[in-house]
């Protein structure tokens, strides 16, 4: 059962409280917030909502007001929400979407016929990720424009994959390639299992097929067992981003390339800072609304350790 929490508030303190969510880096993510307007007769008077998976408590509420600052709002309502799967509702009848040679659809329409163009169906579902987000829409240009930089990769890992888009893009873009796609929700992996079957997506252990796993990060024996990549995908959110830069930095061979979206524009510096600070350098970025995206090159200089890595599994091996 999930719950509602509503406050209505002029659209400049709605939007501000949107951006203040966003760099609130001890957010607790079980609580999806948005704004909109409440009529379009008076587009001015906007409404912040929040939805929670459990009663809110008054720490919850109190999050929710701190958004707003020092500024006076409305009280807070709260209420108890019927039993409906709020992402495929609003996920229902998306148009389709052209990124890069990429094209993705849900169920509601047609493939595209054109010649050269990747087709992916990726139905409403439990989890985010239709390819409709200026965030994925956005890794799939990029990772297209990778490919025509002649990057190679064969091995590949996708954090926080949702629907497993950006997994499949990757085994389309590198065919060969071991692609391992990773999420904290095992719903996520369920959903990215069922649209692998869907797309033909072939999946097994070995190049050119795609594993799925829970995992937390990149927290997990799996992921580290198939590691050092030389791609790491991670559209998830800022927050994360910074914690797992680490990470990315010792999961990540000399050379190889990070590619990370989920962060606005506004949060790019902290981001970069963070992945400079694990070794990377900024290769390429684009912005998509609010949105950035950034791939990264990790630098060969600090990957010693890395080195030794691979050539003990070689040896191994």
């Amino acid at each position: 059962m999930s719950w509602k929490i509503s406050v209505p508030a002029p659209r400049a303190a709605v939007e501000a409280a949107l951006l203040a969510h966003e760099d609130a880096f001890d957010w607790d993510h079980e609580i999806v917030i948005a704004g909109s307007e409440i009529s379009a007769e008076k587009p001015d008077e906007w409404l912040l909502e929040a939805w929670l998976e459990r009663k809110p408590s008054r720490a919850d509420r109190a999050a929710i007001k701190g958004l707003f600052g020092d500024l006076a709002v409305a009280r807070l309502k709260v209420e108890q929400m019927p039993e409906t799967d709020w992402v495929t509702a609003s996920q229902q009848g998306l148009e389709p979407i052209r990124a890069g040679r990429f094209h993705v659809h849900t169920p509601d329409f047609p493939a595209s016929e054109e010649f050269g163009v990747v087709d992916f169906v990726i139905p409403a579902s439990q989890a985010f990720g239709t390819g409709h987000h200026e965030t994925t829409a956005g890794c799939l240009a990029m990772m297209e424009k990778m490919k025509r930089h002649g990057t190679p990769v064969r091995n590949c890992a996708d954090v926080g994959t949702g629907t497993g888009i950006l997994a499949f893009a990757a085994l389309a873009l590198w065919p060969r390639a071991i692609v391992t796609a990773s999420d904290i929700d095992p719903v996520s992996a369920h959903v990215t299992m069922e649209n692998a079957a869907l797309n033909h997506v072939p999946v097994g252990a070995r190049g050119g097929e795609l594993t799925v796993t829970v995992a937390d990060g990149m927290a997990h024996p799996l992921i580290a067992a198939r590691g050092p990549y030389d791609l790491v995908i991670a559209n998830i959110l800022a927050g994360p981003l910074v914690e797992l830069a680490p990470a990315f930095g010792r999961a990540v061979v000399p050379g190889g390339n990070l590619l990370l979206s989920g962060l606005l524009v506004s949060q790019e510096p902290q981001v970069r800072l963070a992945c400079r600070r694990a070794g990377f350098r900024l290769a390429a970025r684009e912005t998509r609304g609010d949105w950035s995206i950034l791939w990264l090159r990790k630098r060969p200089a600090l990957a010693s350790r890395d080195r030794m890595r691979i050539a003990k599994r070689a040896a191994n091996a």
